[in-house]
């Protein structure tokens, strides 16, 4: 039997490797996206690819070990990709950028240490490598295999020059790469002295009850909040960029068994023209098995020990995923376009809770924010300049308490600091706060949105990927929907998807973010709390009044006024998909599987 002080100490120090390896890219990456809104990811895996950390997701080592054999591998070697059809599934557009590094004893590969993040520009048609309109891969970057960039500490020079040559901020992505080779190397020196201190045998014995405590404890804890049976659910993108505004769907069939669940992913839409395709299916979809495994820890007994689970390797024999034919949403086929792929598969965490909220009577959170990057591209005083933010949104209500505000789906990222994007950007940020009234109204409200205001001083280019911006995060248990994305540039409205949209010095930009839906009846919210949220500038006095039925300070008032809506409403619909629905729907208030 594994010792069991020796399993938490080399758990303990996986976790410290990752965070110190996250920590060294952020304090040495140039880019504001990597070093500002953390928009990466480092990850530990074994030498049997498994991924051995649950902090956050990270990409997959497959497609490193399928084409370069463990046995040719040699200390100081870093392995560089980006290429989404060539990632096994762990690559989803080409901004992202993964560096792997394999952890050597005794001459042998033991490990791997990997970093992938979001990168300013790898080529492409527009300013950051992800043109809303493409129809094709090839219009979105270079792509690259595979590839061997560092041989035992020698860097590909010739692979490096061709990279930063199709970048529009060349020194910016040497800078990133540089700081993510040395960070993944500094990270398999670490667990190198790892193994040296204890052995092999005991590491890789810890490694095995790692994963299989992840195992148990799902199989244990979270399987059995799910009753036995077959439910079905789906939920929607809106856009594709290139086709007008429609309804991409997205399903999933769950069949929950005594020792597994089995998500099919049948009757989801045709692949789009424009980018919001995702290419899930390689790898028997093990990548989509820790991106969605999160969600269930919902289904934990408290929130406290919701926080406490983690999503390594160990959820994957618990989840059989079975993908329709080639040509679909999630199984485009090359060269089909993937920069917008966060439509598909932020949609699909959503989609997943709304099946798992069928099944447990509503138990599951209603829906989160989606991430969006809004930004300006242009030229000042010293050049070339891009400006792209992944600004968060609010997160749903819960059966225990309200949504969070302005959270961010991507773990640890963040909105770019105020004074550093004025010191570098020209334009000043007039108002970054929260949006009154975005969040669903419920007897546990949507998190809100963020309410940012830019005034350009010089003529710039204006750039979104949104999603949201018709559709609403769904409320559910009685819940209502919450406010879409909205942008408008002196108040004229954008639409989710823009490449260039010009904007003049003395312009407003005015961006408001998603809310995240409500859970339970609005009417049911306790009226002191709706109070608190006036007063806290969270509602409005129009939003107590129509949506939860209160007059602040007057408690008969509000009885009054709750039967009155009760009995024009009639019963709270268990799905509420906001009016962005019915107006691509063609009408209806409610989708066949609701």
């Amino acid at each position: 039997m594994t010792d069991p002080v020796l399993v938490e100490i080399v758990e303990g120090t996986l976790a410290s490797v990752e965070r110190e390896v996250e920590t060294a890219i952020a304090r040495t990456a140039r880019s504001p996206m990597i070093r500002d809104a953390h928009d990466f990811r480092a990850g530990i895996h074994d030498r049997r690819l498994r991924k051995l950390t649950g902090r956050s997701y990270s990409a997959l080592v497959q497609p490193i070990a399928r084409d370069f054999p463990l046995s040719t591998m040699r200390p100081g070697d870093v392995y560089f990709h980006n290429d989404v059809y060539l990632s096994e599934g762990g690559i989803g557009h080409l901004p992202d950028l993964c560096v792997t590094v394999p952890v050597f004893h005794g001459g042998e590969v033991v490990a791997f240490v990997q970093a992938f993040g979001h990168h300013d520009d790898i080529g492409g048609a527009v300013p950051g490598s992800m043109p809303s309109h493409a129809r094709s891969v090839f219009e979105e970057g270079l792509m690259v295999p595979p590839i061997k960039l560092y041989d035992q500490g020698v860097p590909n020079e010739a692979a490096l020059r061709i990279m930063t040559r199709n970048s529009r901020m060349p020194d910016s992505l040497a800078g990133d790469l540089d700081a993510e080779c040395s960070a993944c190397l500094m990270g398999a020196r670490r667990l190198g002295e790892l193994f040296q201190r204890y052995g092999r045998e005991s590491i890789e014995a810890c490694f095995d009850a790692i994963i299989d405590n992840t195992t148990e404890t799902f199989r244990r804890e979270i399987l059995p909040k799910i009753p036995d049976g077959t439910y079905a659910w789906e939920d929607y993108a809106e856009h594709d960029g290139v086709d007008p505004p429609r309804l991409h769907g997205q399903r999933i069939t769950l069949t929950k068994t005594p020792d597994r669940l089995i998500l099919d992913f049948t009757g989801t839409s045709p692949q789009a023209k424009g980018p919001i395709n995702h290419a899930g299916d390689y790898a028997e979809g093990v990548f989509l098995k820790k991106w969605l495994a999160p969600v269930l820890r919902n289904l934990a007994d408290t929130p406290e020990r919701m926080a406490e689970l983690d999503v390594n390797e160990g959820v994957v024999p618990l989840i059989e995923m079975r993908f329709p034919e080639k040509g679909t949403l999630l199984t485009p086929i090359f060269p089909a376009p993937t920069n917008a792929r966060t439509f598909v598969i932020l949609r699909l965490l959503g989609v997943l809770a709304g099946v798992l909220a069928k099944a447990t009577g509503g138990r599951m959170p209603a829906d989160q924010e989606t991430i969006r990057y809004t930004g300006v591209y242009g030229e000042d005083d010293r050049g070339p300049y891009l400006m792209r933010e992944v600004l968060g949104g609010g997160s749903g209500g819960r059966y225990y308490a309200d949504g969070e505000d302005t959270i961010h789906v991507v773990p640890d990222s963040r909105n770019i600091p105020v004074e550093f994007a004025e010191a570098r950007w020209p334009f000043v940020v007039e108002r970054l706060g929260l949006a009154v009234d975005s969040g669903g109204p419920g007897e546990f409200r949507g998190g809100l949105g963020y309410d940012k205001r830019l005034r350009m001083l010089r003529d710039a280019s204006y750039m979104s990927i949104a999603d949201r911006s018709i559709l609403s995060c769904w409320g559910v248990n009685g819940g209502a929907a919450g406010r879409p994305f909205r942008v408008d540039i002196d108040g004229a409205e954008m639409e989710g998807l823009v490449d260039a949209e010009p904007v003049r010095a003395g312009q407003l930009i005015r961006i408001r973010t998603t809310g995240g839906g409500g859970w339970g009846d609005p009417l049911d919210r306790d009226p002191e709390r709706v109070a608190q949220d006036v007063r806290d500038g969270k509602v409005s006095q129009a939003g107590a009044r129509d949506d939860y039925g209160v007059v602040p300070g007057d408690e008969e008032a509000t009885c009054k006024l709750r039967e009155r809506l009760r009995a024009q409403r009639g019963p709270a619909p268990f799905f509420d998909r906001g009016p962005g629905f019915r107006e691509l729907s063609g009408g209806l208030t409610r989708a066949e599987l609701d």
